[in-house]
């Protein structure tokens, strides 16, 4: 039982002449605005109208009855019941918690919720691995690590742009300018020339895009030459790739690439069909969507598909083999209208599952305040971004700790973790300044400062007599502060997936850390005394919970920095 739930029990008994349930109760229950006023506190506003009372005289009247073994002290405030837990007390209970239960802490006891699929990262081959293509990439991770904590299964699923018109362009501006050598020497730098030459040529001179439709639609048709230049393109796409997912940590289930749905296609236009859904529009094939809401395209008048056409077939395809609950793509806010005719055409197939379909849209990352752009040829490339971040954390490390063990792996731990964490913290709708300076900093709320935190209370724990600590009670502000923190931890996790938001967790583990240090810095954990044994079960939790909270983000935690 958590705290709010401890004082929703010691209320109810005097809301008895109210229609509130227990959890309309624990919905009121909020934290005052100040510490000193109290842990958390009960508005009466809402009961007034109900007994015909004043809030403050409600206040009051509750106050004097309630009774808890867990609240030490009430007081009111106005139309608030105030209440102070024991800090022993209820301090040994959430840390014995989490000490018992480890990284298990803040884990969903049921088994299994079902299946969630997500949909994330999906670069597009013979394109580099840019910076554009971070947030997809780690708030994806992220969100299917917190989904496993809340107790659902996911499928983590890389759909790779592989198909569409613009690898006709591709094909067309590798038959015009291309070089094989140099295109086997260096590949994506190469065929990315070559894109941002296609559109450069294709402003002069418009038949060229043209040609880029028909060699798109050589490809649709199986054409030999078209499809082996498109597996080459692609081979040599992933590999690049790979190097940045295991640079980032990053693992998926199944690598899908929209051209794995091609077979599905035609059975997805026959349904279509079949169900009377289909509408011809000046030779297209068309579904006509709701008065605010323009059609969706299935086909266009040259018979070639589209990105709907191959993600109804993707979406039914994932639900007949996962049987999902929940079908997340974690793709940016400029697509929102895509995905509401995706859905909107599931709808009107009549496929029930359609409301469990989630677009999880998220911001850009911006250069000096501006878009990048891969057909203007403005990247940053992801691999170059993460090596960069690595390069400077080793040699800071060397300047600082030159005797560190292992340095190598914790400059990775922290340059990568640095680059992931600067994402994550912010909310995920709004746009990320592209700042490696700023990421990679040991002060303010940064993934470094979190990490050197975990490792201060390692070098603590390794410090300290004893192995195996237990928490006898502390009384003071700052270890309570601490306890609070450690355990909001469980609800933290619960409501980061409720809202598709890792930035909650970053933001908590940055608090505790923050709420961590100040305890250090003002009280001697090794000091021999009677509280030593507390002091470093709290330490140990803090280490236990932030360590999560980081695996959780993606990141990785070094013992000692």
């Amino acid at each position: 039982m958590n705290m709010k739930e401890m004082f929703a029990d010691a209320l109810m008994p005097h809301l008895k002449e109210t229609p509130l349930t227990s959890e309309q109760v624990l919905q009121l229950i909020e934290k005052p605005k100040y510490e000193n006023l109290g842990d958390l506190a009960f508005p009466c506003f809402q009961l007034s109208k109900l007994l015909r009372k004043s809030p403050a005289i409600i206040a009051n009247e509750i106050a004097e009855k309630l009774q808890s073994s867990s609240i030490s002290s009430v007081e009111v405030k106005g139309a608030y019941v105030n209440v102070f837990f024991d800090k022993v007390l209820v301090g040994k209970a959430i840390i014995d918690k989490v000490i018992a239960r480890g990284t298990s802490y803040g884990s969903n006891d049921v088994n299994s919720r079902g299946k969630v699929v997500i949909d994330f990262s999906s670069p597009n081959i013979a394109k580099p691995f840019s910076m554009g293509h971070l947030r997809s990439t780690v708030i994806g991770n992220a969100l299917a690590a917190i989904a496993e904590k809340n107790g659902y299964e996911s499928v983590k699923i890389n759909h790779l742009g592989d198909w569409g018109t613009q690898f006709g362009k591709l094909i067309t501006a590798y038959k015009l300018w291309g070089n094989e050598e140099e295109v086997r020497e260096n590949t994506i730098p190469t065929l990315l020339k070559l894109y941002v030459q296609f559109h450069e040529e294709a402003e002069k001179d418009p038949t060229l895009v043209e040609e880029g439709r028909r060699s798109f639609q050589k490809l649709e048709n199986g054409d030999q030459e078209a499809v082996a230049l498109w597996k080459w393109f692609r081979n040599e796409s992933l590999k690049e790739f790979n190097k940045v997912y295991t640079l980032l940590g990053v693992t998926f289930d199944a690598v899908q690439g929209e051209s794995y749905y091609n077979e599905h296609m035609e059975e997805v236009v026959k349904e279509l069909e079949e169900k009377e859904i289909l509408e011809e529009s000046d030779g297209a094939l068309v579904v006509t969507l709701n008065d605010d809401m323009p059609p969706c395209l299935i086909q266009k008048n040259d018979g070639t598909t589209l990105y709907a056409t191959r993600d109804l077939a993707a979406a039914k395809f994932r639900k007949e083999t996962y049987d999902f609950v929940k079908c997340l793509y974690i793709v940016g806010g400029e697509q929102q209208l895509h995905f509401q005719q995706l859905f909107q055409v599931l709808q009107i197939m009549d496929e029930e599952w359609a409301a469990d379909m989630v677009h999880i849209p998220f911001g850009l990352i911006l250069k000096d305040g501006k878009k990048m752009s891969t057909r203007k040829g403005k990247v940053v490339l992801l691999e170059e971004v993460l090596q960069e971040a690595i390069n400077k954390t080793k040699q800071n490390i060397i300047d600082k700790n030159p005797l560190l063990d292992n340095i190598d792996d914790v400059a990775k731990q922290v340059g990568v973790g640095a680059v992931i964490f600067h994402d994550l913290k912010n909310e995920r709708i709004g746009n990320v300044e592209f700042n490696l300076d700023q990421m990679l900093t040991f002060e303010g709320e940064t993934g470094p400062y979190v990490q050197y935190t975990i490792a201060r209370g390692n070098t603590l724990l390794a410090k300290a007599k004893t192995k195996q600590h237990s928490f006898k009670g502390l009384d003071g502000d700052l270890s309570w502060e601490v306890i609070k923190l450690l355990e909001q931890f469980p609800a933290v996790i619960e409501r980061a997936f409720t809202a598709y938001e890792p930035s909650i967790v970053a933001k908590y583990v940055i608090k505790l850390a923050q709420a961590f240090n100040s305890f250090y810095g003002n009280v001697k954990i090794l000091q021999e005394d009677k509280h030593q044994e507390s002091r470093l079960a709290l330490t140990q939790s803090v280490t236990i919970v932030l360590t999560e909270g980081l695996r959780l983000l993606g990141m990785q935690a070094p013992e000692k920095m």
